[in-house]
């Protein structure tokens, strides 16, 4: 495969899941393989054991560093030394210490490549918060790990759907999250009118970036009918409407909000808006997968490299027991190559 193609580094996540065997699925994709040049980050035992599970002809050469070039007609597997070596005995479907330490290593390690311009984006496999949390790792996932890896403050998860079927934008459907992983309870007392607006920013910039040219941005409410006139809460009216009239006032980004979100994600389906701000997690999360689920793609906003993800999880009732779909670990991997040809990291 020619060298000039961008090098993707694709980590494992949880290896008791489904992440190993819908990587190795993703690998033998035509679609991957015209567009990157993807690297395994994890132990190769288990990658040979997730080919054998899918009944690919794939070989691995192991590499020691991920822009190393592997053996011809090989897929190239880096194991960072700082990872557990005994994940290959780690049960399917259980949530282990090993494991969760592994996912992380596997994520820093690729996240540290992608600073260093070794491979010009990451595409990574689901891990499990509690694995991470029973290997000492109090992390909520992914998104805060890489933020701090990479030095950020300002970052944002957007779940982002390609255009096509029910998504009616020309370029795509993006969403992105005020708060991320935490409790309902505590969503009200984190909103701010600066953090509303810098996810409006984000978004906005994204979109740019992947070929919209006035991205039309709408944003959730967080109450009930928008809080009907501060029937149903204050914090639209003291909270979002501010930031969305502070954006405004910038003129450059087109934004409207804040909008009830019962009808909102219908109409940005249909076609009326490009993006959606969200307040909280499942705000969006819940309205993307029902529109796509298998096609919807995460993408970190807001670092200095490229990673996306498929929008599921670890899958552990069917790890190593079931064919898994690898669709939404090609479109992430798909949209992470389509990231490098926008940005200047390029491998």
């Amino acid at each position: 495969m020619p060298m000039t193609y961008s090098t993707i580094a694709l980590t494992l996540g949880d290896v008791a899941g489904i992440g190993p065997e819908v990587i190795v699925r993703a690998c033998a994709d035509p679609r991957v393989l015209a567009t990157c040049r993807p690297v395994i980050v994890g132990h190769p035992g288990v990658v040979r054991r997730a080919i054998a599970q899918a009944g690919l002809q794939i070989k691995i050469s192991e590499v020691t560093q991920p822009d190393e070039s592997p053996r011809n007609d090989t897929l190239g597997c880096w194991n960072p030394p700082s990872a557990p070596q005994d994940v290959v005995d780690v049960p399917p479907g259980q949530n282990d210490a090993r494991t969760g330490r592994a996912a992380y290593e596997y994520l820093v390690a690729a996240a540290n490549a992608a600073l260093a311009k070794k491979v010009a984006a990451i595409t990574t496999a689901p891990l499990s918060k509690a694995a991470l949390h029973l290997a000492g790792l109090k992390y909520p996932g992914h998104t805060e790990i890489l933020a701090e890896v990479c030095g950020v403050r300002d970052f944002g998860m957007m779940l982002f759907l390609p255009s096509g079927g029910t998504v009616r934008s020309p370029h795509g459907l993006g969403v992105v999250h005020v708060t991320l992983h935490t409790s309902i309870r505590s969503v009200p007392d984190l909103l701010t009118t600066a953090g509303v607006a810098e996810k409006i920013e984000l978004i906005d910039a994204f979109l740019r970036r992947v070929g919209c040219p006035s991205p039309r941005v709408a944003v959730c409410a967080l109450n009930p009918h928008a809080g009907e006139e501060g029937i149903f809460g204050i914090e639209e009216s003291q909270i979002i409407a501010p930031a969305v009239q502070a954006v405004l006032g910038g003129g450059r980004i087109n934004v409207i909000g804040p909008l009830p979100a019962d009808t909102l994600f219908r109409r940005a389906a249909a076609g009326e808006f490009d993006a959606v701000v969200a307040m909280y997690h499942d705000q969006g999360h819940i309205a993307f997968k029902l529109i796509g689920f298998q096609s919807a793609v995460n993408v970190t906003l807001g670092l200095p490299i490229v990673r996306t993800s498929p929008s599921h999880g670890t899958a552990f009732d069917i790890a190593w027991k079931q064919p898994a779909d690898a669709s939404g670990m090609i479109e992430a991997v798909l949209i992470a190559a389509r990231l490098c040809q926008t940005t200047c990291v390029s491998q």
